[in-house]
């Protein structure tokens, strides 16, 4: 893997990912996805083993009102697959924003800021663990999470989620890979 951030890194991280998740007997991997790209990059380097795809995908108007950034051909590569797709408000993003952009400071862009001390990467996919325990994908299970610091994936976590309103009593169980430098 290439030390540095960057979507250079994604196959390699998938492919981390997975053995990870094989070996250590969890079957749901989620995985951070924009445009799509790494989410159907991921369905076709996903083993048989791994029976629970869940692709993360910005809120419709992330950019701009109204627009989803998920290509609609990777979103039915995902679809097609079998793979679920979770469209969410960033759990550290929300409301907090609408408030930092007012005030200049939330809560959530403090534990934001704090956590991409490790790798926005790493801030994603414990972002992620809450969201998809907020939306009801993943219970209490231990599961890999894999995101990127801007395009593609570089960074992928073992973490035992939580719903938003328990935001800390989610764990990271371990740091599978994340690029040294970010």
């Amino acid at each position: 893997m290439d030390s540095k951030s960057g979507p250079q890194n994604t196959e390699e991280t998938l492919k981390k990912a997975f053995d990870y998740a094989f070996a250590h007997n969890l079957s749901t991997v989620v995985i951070a996805s924009t445009s799509g790209e790494t989410g159907a990059l991921a369905t076709r380097l996903r083993p048989s083993e791994i029976t629970n795809l869940i692709i993360v995908s910005h809120n419709t108007g992330f950019r701009s009102n109204g627009v989803q950034q998920m290509s609609p051909d990777f979103r039915q590569e995902i679809l097609s697959s079998g793979a679920i797709i979770h469209t969410g408000t960033l759990v550290l993003r929300g409301i907090g924003s609408a408030i930092r952009n007012r005030m200049h400071f939330s809560e959530e862009q403090l534990v934001a800021e704090t956590l991409r001390l490790f790798g926005q990467g790493v801030k994603v996919c414990i972002e992620m663990a809450a969201m998809a325990s907020d939306a009801g994908l993943l219970g209490t299970a231990d599961a890999v999470f894999v995101a990127g610091t801007s395009r593609g994936a570089d960074t992928a976590a073992h973490i035992c989620p939580a719903p938003s309103n328990d935001f800390f009593k989610l764990k990271i169980r371990h740091i599978i890979c994340k690029p040294f430098t970010f």
